[in-house]
């Protein structure tokens, strides 16, 4: 009987593994990536948002999670740094 219950119980436990390892895993992953690549983000670079935006950095806030991009001549709005989806052109850090 035990031999049976565990036989029931492993197309399941399979299931989760498969589901794991192809779905849940690469998602985590991802998410550390962008989490590095958005720390990364300092004032210059050209960044795409989520929504469209293309613009320069102006203004990184420490501390804070947003940062301000200029998006034309004299117009910048407040951006929150998660919502960054691509770096166009990196700066060279200052020396």
């Amino acid at each position: 009987m035990e031999g049976g219950a565990i036989a029931q119980f492993l197309p399941l436990i399979l299931i989760f593994a498969i589901m794991y390892f192809l779905l849940i895993r690469p998602q985590q992953k991802k998410m550390k990536e962008h989490q590095v690549f958005v720390e990364a983000v300092r004032r210059g670079d050209q960044v795409v948002t989520h929504g469209g935006l293309i613009g320069k950095v102006s203004k990184v806030k420490e501390g804070e999670n947003e940062i301000e991009v200029e998006i034309a001549d004299g117009v910048k709005v407040r951006v929150i740094k998660s919502t960054i989806a691509q770096v166009l052109n990196k700066t060279e850090p200052a020396k």
